[in-house]
């Protein structure tokens, strides 16, 4: 009897690890990213360098450590032992948003190093979450005296002051009066695995359109769609990448759902016109 015994592509395996919001491994589906430019990557491999890493963290600490000394020796660890940190030379390199790069060069964005030290952290059974702060991937840690901010870029301690300070270039300008700012416990809310892991494609994302690199660019937007495949603006942007490849019957397929589902979008029109375009391209 012959088995199939066919290795799934990247794309199936990212789908096999996202299913469920119950069960969403955030580290592994993390680590998978990087398949697309890494097609022989190993993903067990990394998760087990990261185990290895975490290993050799909890030697360094008694099995009864309080909360506060296994942070203290995390971010020891993590931030000057291992000298993780932001890529401040290349910020924009894809390589900043693999994890695989980034535990091979120490150097990375906020929302990557955030994953790594999330893992240790929970390891460690610390109550950390990751926190989807504007503009700025943070972490946090609830000790039994307080709630402790930390950027993972940098690894600072933020104090409630520096969180404002950092807060002020995203908020709206013009007519709103103070008592209807949104209170700052709101942008310091856990950040559930799905919205970091669409957050990590959205920065490959970015950066794949601003190089104009439009098959790297669709296959992330494949990835945000299998992420969340409600989100219609994700079809229209895999669609007009489609175009531009010169995939006409897919850019179609993908501008056409985006139209049967996004009521009252302001592009509608344009994108309606670009549709006919590409139909009309097709007689």
């Amino acid at each position: 009897m012959q088995l199939n015994l066919a290795v799934p592509s990247p794309l199936q395996y990212f789908s096999s690890l996202v299913q469920s919001d119950e069960h969403f491994p955030l580290l592994e589906a993390a680590i998978s990213l990087a398949q697309d430019d890494y097609p022989d990557l190993d993903v067990q491999q990394v998760l087990g360098d990261v185990d290895q890493l975490l290993a050799r963290l909890k030697r360094r600490l008694p099995t009864d450590a309080p909360a506060l000394q296994r942070l203290r020796a995390l971010n020891q660890f993590f931030f000057y032992d291992l000298s993780f940190g932001g890529n401040v030379n290349d910020y924009y390199d894809p390589d900043n948003s693999y994890l695989n790069a980034v535990l091979r060069t120490r150097r990375g964005i906020p929302i990557t190093l955030a994953v790594l030290w999330l893992e240790l952290a929970l390891g460690l059974d610390l109550n950390a979450r990751g926190v989807a702060f504007p503009g700025h991937f943070m972490v946090k840690v609830n000790l039994p005296k307080g709630q402790v901010l930390i950027d993972p870029f940098s690894g600072q301690s933020l104090s409630r002051e520096e969180l404002a300070e950092r807060l002020e270039p995203f908020k709206p300008r013009g007519g709103m009066a103070d008592e209807f700012e949104v209170p700052m416990g709101l942008y310091l809310q856990s950040a559930p695995p799905r919205e970091i892991i669409s957050r990590m494609l959205r920065n490959l994302k970015d950066i794949h359109r601003t190089q104009e690199d439009w098959q790297r660019l669709i296959a992330v937007q494949d990835r945000l769609i299998v992420l969340q495949p409600d989100a219609w603006l994700e079809y229209r942007d895999r669609g007009l990448a489609w175009a531009v490849q010169g995939e006409v019957a897919r850019a179609v397929a993908d501008l056409e759902t985006y139209l049967a589902h996004a009521e009252d979008a302001l592009d509608m029109d344009a994108i309606g016109e670009r549709l006919a375009e590409l139909r009309r391209s097709c007689d």
